[in-house]
């Protein structure tokens, strides 16, 4: 059985490796930290001339017509860089949106100038709950004619505040299951009556907003498949993104590592190199089984979702429950190797920690995913 890549996904994982090293050093991160908005339109032009806003966008749309583990190789590299800005809302989150549920009218108007970096999206769903199931969706969207009036707030959509669209979630009609009555809308993040309030968070590599939506008229065209049948479509796109959320922890986990590792061969400590020690030896040791074992769920729940097969039930749910402990765990010990440097702001460790722990809140913590697993046990 290969379970490896192929040569040209090999070749794009080295190029986006150069590409980032190049254009996304830490010394960029912290600035991007400082910054207004976290976003940088020169680096996102530079991104889009890369090819990586279109990976998984039809070719018929302007996209390269990628896979989805395309872009997991892509993303697993982004994370050992903690790339700021609205990469991961719109390629990941906006673009399976709309790939899954847009019309091809939807498609053919939007697509290409998100290929072309010219239109930034996010996925408007967790509100006050914080919950990422169709039972937390409460806001209402009101029928009136042909069009509809949004009314409510969602919370933590990510980089609303430099979104184009939002592709927001609201309930349309009641049902008898949460999952009936929830209708998907492509919302002009600028139209009157849309609020856009940045929230303090422990990582500012990617800002979360809070977004509130006052009487906001959206027409009947701007729905994302039919009305009041968005669920199945937002269920595809939370499998996409916490699949892919999962190879950005893996990348940040995995960097974690090789500073810990590398350190622990230059610090000098009687007379030895720290890592010639039995305890920090093998805590990098443990550390290390921890991100294999993450890389392996995570590229199977990738495969599941690539092939869209039941197995994604249960696999998408087991690699987030487990990445978002390694993650968090991983980077924590990569600064006890450290010691006191470790724990300080001018070393970079505290970055990865910072993302690790975003990470591990984002669709919600390992605890919500073991239950989720837990279900498909029938436990």
């Amino acid at each position: 059985m290969n379970f490896g890549f192929t040569e040209e996904q090999e070749m794009l994982r080295e190029v986006a490796r150069k590409f980032l090293d190049a254009e996304c050093p830490t010394t960029f991160v912290r600035r991007m930290m400082a910054d207004d908005t976290a976003h940088s339109t020169e680096l996102w032009k530079k991104i889009a001339q890369q090819g990586w806003l279109g990976i998984t966008v039809p070719d018929q749309y302007g996209g390269s017509g990628g896979s989805f583990i395309d872009l997991i190789v892509i993303l697993e590299e982004m994370g050992k860089s903690l790339l700021p800005g609205p990469f991961f809302a719109t390629a990941v989150l906006g673009n399976a949106a709309i790939v899954t549920g847009g019309s091809t009218e939807q498609k053919t108007t939007l697509l290409p100038r998100v290929v072309n970096g010219e239109v930034i999206l996010s996925l408007a769903l967790a509100e006050q709950s914080g919950r990422y199931d169709a039972a937390g969706v409460t806001m209402t969207a009101t029928a009136k004619g042909g069009d509809f009036v949004l009314s409510g707030e969602k919370m933590f959509v990510p980089d609303a505040h430099v979104a184009d669209y939002l592709v927001v979630a609201a309930r349309t009609a009641p049902g008898g299951s949460p999952e009936e009555g929830i209708t998907l809308f492509l919302v002009d993040a600028k139209a009157p009556g849309v609020t856009v309030t940045q929230l303090k968070t422990v990582d500012m590599t990617r800002r979360q907003c809070h977004v509130a939506f006052q009487e906001v008229g959206v027409s009947g065209t701007q729905v994302l498949g039919e009305v009041g049948q968005g669920w199945p479509i937002l269920r595809r796109v939370l499998d996409i993104g916490m699949a892919g959320l999962c190879a950005e922890m893996v990348g940040t986990g995995q960097k974690a590592l090789d500073m810990a590792v590398a350190y622990a061969k230059e610090r000098v400590q009687f007379g030895k190199p720290i890592g010639s020690f039995q305890a920090v030896k093998h805590k990098c040791v443990d550390m290390m089984v921890q991100v294999e074992n993450a890389r392996s769920l995570t590229y199977y729940a990738a495969w599941a979702v690539d092939e869209n097969v039941p197995e994604a039930r249960q696999a998408v749910p087991m690699a987030k429950a487990y990445c978002s402990d390694m993650c968090k765990t991983v980077t924590s010990e990569a600064i006890q190797v450290h010691g006191g440097i470790g724990f300080t702001w001018e070393h970079d460790m505290h970055l990865f920690y910072r993302r690790a722990l975003a990470g591990e809140a984002m669709f919600g913590s390992a605890p919500v995913h073991r239950e989720v697993v837990a279900q498909t046990l029938n436990l």
